[in-house]
């Protein structure tokens, strides 16, 4: 038993030296989506509206930054990342932007089982910076739909493209340009459902 022990405790300190030398994780920057987007003043919608994440490729269902440097080849920033993955930035994007224009009071989210007149959905087709020659934008592309709660049809859909310039390439430029491009489609989806959302009351 006292040579087991003698053999055992050499390799179980070999173990905890190989532990220390194990290389660390790369640290990286965390950021929000960042928005300036002014308020709104309408008069309310009796209606209720629920927003959910929209379905999106692997690559973008993740914190990743992604950029696009040439034709099909889709890549990260290193060492920086989103706070969320991009279908949930972008559903809480729209939650604020819901919540500045104060017309649509009556919100929720898919993290709830509220019920709702309405569920705003869709499919997020690109959430990316793209290399365009020496010039970098970036890209937001968001199939929304809008779908009746009661008995989940689909009143309306919609296709949003946003482009929104960068001043440089370095990752802070890039990430206050996607703050940008998420203002513009904020004011277009609002817009796009409260009209849709008071039209159909009206019929």
């Amino acid at each position: 038993m006292k040579r087991a022990y003698q053999i055992m405790a050499p390799v179980a300190l070999a173990l905890l030296g190989a532990c220390s030398i194990l290389p660390k994780a790369d640290p990286s920057d965390t950021y929000r989506l960042p928005s300036a987007q002014a308020a709104h003043q309408g008069a309310p919608v009796s209606w209720s509206l629920r927003l959910t994440k929209p379905q999106t490729s692997e690559f973008l269902d993740s914190p990743r930054i992604a950029v696009v440097p040439n034709g099909d080849l889709i890549s990260s920033y290193a060492n920086s990342r989103w706070s969320d993955p991009a279908p949930v930035l972008l559903r809480n994007r729209l939650l604020d932007g819901f919540q500045r224009d104060g017309r649509v009071t009556l919100l929720s989210t898919d993290d709830t089982n509220l019920q709702a007149d309405y569920e705003l959905g869709g499919q997020l087709q690109a959430f990316q910076s793209e290399y365009r020659g020496s010039a970098v934008d970036v890209l937001i592309r968001l199939d929304a739909r809008l779908v009746r709660g009661s008995d989940q049809r689909i009143i309306a859909s919609r296709r949003f493209e946003v482009r929104q310039a960068v001043t440089n390439t370095q990752v802070p430029a890039v990430v206050a340009a996607f703050g940008q491009a998420g203002d513009q489609l904020n004011r277009q989806v609002v817009e796009w459902v409260v009209q849709q959302g008071n039209g159909t009351v009206k019929r």
